[in-house]
């Protein structure tokens, strides 16, 4: 039962967070004549948002220490990020639970009872329909997108890598609720999929920023190309082979997560010229956090199967 709770507290403050900014982004993405598509973006937003705040409440105590030292669910910019882009958009973001989630505790060995393994069962049956939901929207979305019967200002590449990552939350939620925990998944798939978010990341990273910042789009477009490369890599071994390449991903997550760091610092003191959001900075800066981690743990986590395939550009 404890490891049932911990894996979904931890999974859940990770991934209704990442939910939550992907419902933003969207909102702020599409031009004002989609009236339904942003009151629906807006909506998901709210919904995670309140959930994410009822799971903060829950988790004092409850979720590992790796997960809680590996800034992947915030880091020292969250709060800062969330305030300048408040500020920029006009859309609401409870900053609270961010300064809530500073405030919590590991546990060690600790004892639930069963009203809290209720709670938490209630908690993903609520994410995963939110989820299932936000997935449909985004399919439709990008499906109009596509078609060229909406104009938003996200690139198309953008909305599958969000659904991927939606379904891929999905799908641990799905578990955890048939089998009551995750699978410790092969390093292969997790390198994949992984190592393919880091690719887009990069992409996107080169794609928003303004043409005179030559220099940190050289730097975005080389990481783009190192990540195709270990994608590639990836794809081409077999399980037993993927340690071959694990010290050049770590490497070079290390040095994109860095890289990523420092843009959202420079972001936020406005020394960077480009079109990212500051909490987008700090999306993706997470999400290399998050990878960092699992690549530390020896893939004892989460995973996906492995991505469409991709051409390096």
């Amino acid at each position: 039962m404890g490891n049932y709770i911990t894996l979904s507290l931890e999974l859940n403050l990770f991934f209704l967070r990442i939910m939550k900014e992907h419902s933003l982004f969207l909102e702020s993405g599409f031009l004002v004549k989609e009236e339904s598509l942003i009151q629906r973006s807006q909506w998901f937003n709210q919904q995670f948002e309140q959930l994410l705040a009822e799971v903060t409440k829950v988790s004092n105590g409850a979720v590992g220490k790796s997960v809680l030292e590996s800034q992947e669910l915030f880091t020292p910019y969250t709060k800062h990020a969330e305030e300048k882009t408040c500020r920029l958009t006009g859309i609401s973001i409870d900053t609270e639970i961010t300064a809530a989630q500073e405030n919590l505790c590991s546990g060690s060995g600790v004892q639930f009872r069963r009203p809290m393994h209720v709670v938490v069962r209630r908690i993903n049956q609520k994410a995963l329909r939110l989820v299932r939901g936000l997935i449909e929207l985004k399919e439709e979305a990008l499906n109009a997108i596509k078609r060229c019967e909406i104009f938003a200002f996200q690139y198309p590449l953008l909305i599958e890598h969000i659904l991927r990552e939606a379904r891929m939350y999905g799908g641990f939620l799905t578990e955890l609720e048939r089998r009551g925990t995750i699978a410790a998944p092969c390093m292969r798939k997790t390198e994949i999929f992984w190592n393919q978010i880091m690719m887009e990341h990069a992409w996107f990273i080169r794609g928003l920023l303004d043409p005179c910042e030559e220099d940190l789009i050289k730097t975005a477009d080389q990481f783009g190309k190192e990540f195709c490369c270990l994608l590639a890599e990836a794809k081409e071994k077999e399980c037993a082979q993927i340690e071959e390449i694990a010290a050049r991903t770590i490497k070079q997550t290390q040095g994109i997560r860095d890289f990523k760091e420092a843009g959202t610092k420079g972001i936020l003191k406005c020394e960077i010229s480009s079109m990212i959001l500051p909490l987008l900075a700090d999306h993706v800066l997470r999400e290399a956090n998050h990878y960092l981690r699992i690549l530390g743990e020896g893939c004892e986590c989460q995973c996906q199967e492995p991505a469409d395939s991709v051409q390096c550009s």
